[in-house]
């Protein structure tokens, strides 16, 4: 299996064309008929371009790039936003939260991290995990429907792969 960003540096060549790519994955915008939305929406390249420090006609030419390449086409014309993300307002909606550093490459740690959080009875709103192609140094992003209680922090760190763990 080629790897998204393996496949991408190889035919998007040129870091500025890269960095349009990895803005379209990070905020689930598509690319369709050269074009590019955020689920119905149409975002426009100008924008895109500002908000990332590019000139427009870079995000012009990263567009056209994936569109004459049927292998982007197909990946970017099926990237969808991933909806609402609690992480940043957890706290002040009175929600729990779990940070956790792990080993991307583990089995498991999803399930034993959940599986921990569903023993005490805590529900779960949310589960965001950073994409290992994406982020250096990903984190699994648990939001839970009240605060955890900072004695399971042991318990999360026996899960194997887990690296470090902060409770908010």
């Amino acid at each position: 299996m080629v790897l998204l960003w393996s496949l991408v540096k190889e035919r998007l060549k040129g870091h500025a064309k890269l960095k349009v790519a990895k803005a379209l994955v990070e905020l689930g915008f598509s690319v369709k008929n050269g074009r590019i939305y955020c689920g119905p929406v149409e975002v426009p390249s100008s924008r895109l371009a500002k908000a990332i420090g590019v000139d427009r006609r870079i995000v012009t030419e990263a567009i056209n790039a994936i569109e004459n390449d049927p292998q982007l086409k197909e990946i970017f014309e099926g990237i969808e936003p991933a909806g609402p993300s609690f992480r940043r307002i957890a706290k002040k909606l009175g929600f729990g939260i779990i940070e956790i550093e792990a080993d991307p490459k583990k089995p498991g740690i999803i399930a034993g991290v959940t599986s921990i959080i569903a023993k005490k009875e805590i529900s779960i709103r949310q589960v965001i995990a950073d994409d290992p192609e994406l982020y250096p140094n990903p984190k699994l992003t648990v939001i839970t429907e009240k605060e955890v209680p900072g004695e399971l922090i042991p318990l999360f760190l026996k899960v194997e792969g887990v690296k470090k763990v902060t409770v908010y």
